[in-house]
């Protein structure tokens, strides 16, 4: 079974004090911080001078590296226009740039009036060395552009574009997937989909492994790498949120369930060996019938 550990606070703070936590070291961290643009926080400024910004995220990449194991991962999502800034501070911290990920929302384009509409978030992965210890090949099912004559027999690798994960964000298209109070609106507006989180640790982890999340938010990293048999670490500063995060963990929602996405990923060479294990059987008779 894989095990989880939610801490309250500073991110900062809990990665200086929490040394027990991070002791076997930590093989993939998914950072997706505040982006600085103005957004109402309870415990974060989020309009902070551009050089305060990005001096503290330096300081939570040095200390992420600090306790990450040689070859681990980390994806950092950012936003578009910040691309430079972001792999010049992996840079300046240690880590090796390995790929810029185009995360292509499905929702329309924000419209401006003298450049190119926005359509998509950057994901930066890199490595703490040259190699990642874990790289698994993903194949996913995507479906065939009309301009293709035959079907594709095993899939497509997948490439640094990511355009079939919808965002969350979009108002009643996000579907039933987005944490909402009594009032339906959603608790969190930047929740991140479960299939992003299952895709990037899929991608970089095997089962066993730990997880890292600096700004757990409502909790997709814990509660996605629990189902694949991943040890997770959440940090996070709202106390609201890590009660989300518990409930989420304890009673999972169907919404949560990740084995709805088990046939998007079954031409994978090494799907069963990087998946949950357990009921994997059921997954598969489901799929065959």
């Amino acid at each position: 079974m894989s095990d989880y550990q939610i801490l309250q606070g500073d991110c900062i703070e809990k990665l200086n004090e929490s040394r027990t936590y991070f002791m076997c070291g930590i093989q993939l961290t998914f950072l997706d911080p505040p982006f600085n643009q103005g957004k109402e926080y309870r415990y974060f400024n989020d309009t902070q001078p551009k050089e305060t910004y990005w001096n503290w995220l330096k300081e939570v990449l040095s200390k992420v590296y600090e306790v990450t194991v040689d070859g681990g991962a980390i994806y950092f999502m950012q936003r578009e226009k910040n691309a430079e800034q972001v792999i010049r501070i992996l840079r300046e911290t240690g880590w090796i740039f390995q790929n810029l990920i185009i995360w292509k929302k499905k929702t329309s384009a924000v419209p401006n009036g003298f450049r190119f509409s926005k359509q998509h978030q950057i994901i930066v992965f890199s490595t703490k060395g040259r190699k990642p210890r874990v790289f698994n090949k993903l194949r996913i099912d995507l479906p065939i552009p009309a301009e293709y004559k035959y079907k594709r027999v095993n899939g497509v690798y997948l490439t640094d574009v990511w355009d079939d994960i919808r965002e969350l964000t979009s108002g009643y298209f996000a579907g039933n997937e987005p944490i909402r109070d009594i009032n339906g609106s959603r608790v969190h507006k930047q929740q991140s989909p479960v299939a992003l989180l299952m895709r990037i640790i899929l991608s970089s982890t095997l089962p066993g492994d730990t997880v890292l999340d600096p700004f757990a938010g409502t909790g997709t990293t814990l509660v996605v790498a629990h189902q694949l048999l991943r040890n997770s670490i959440g940090i996070e500063i709202d106390p609201d949120y890590v009660k989300i995060i518990e409930e989420r963990l304890k009673y999972p929602r169907p919404s949560d369930n990740i084995s709805q996405y088990y046939n998007y990923y079954r031409y994978t060479e090494n799907l069963k060996e990087v998946w949950h294990a357990e009921n994997l059987a059921i997954i598969e008779q489901r799929r065959l019938f």
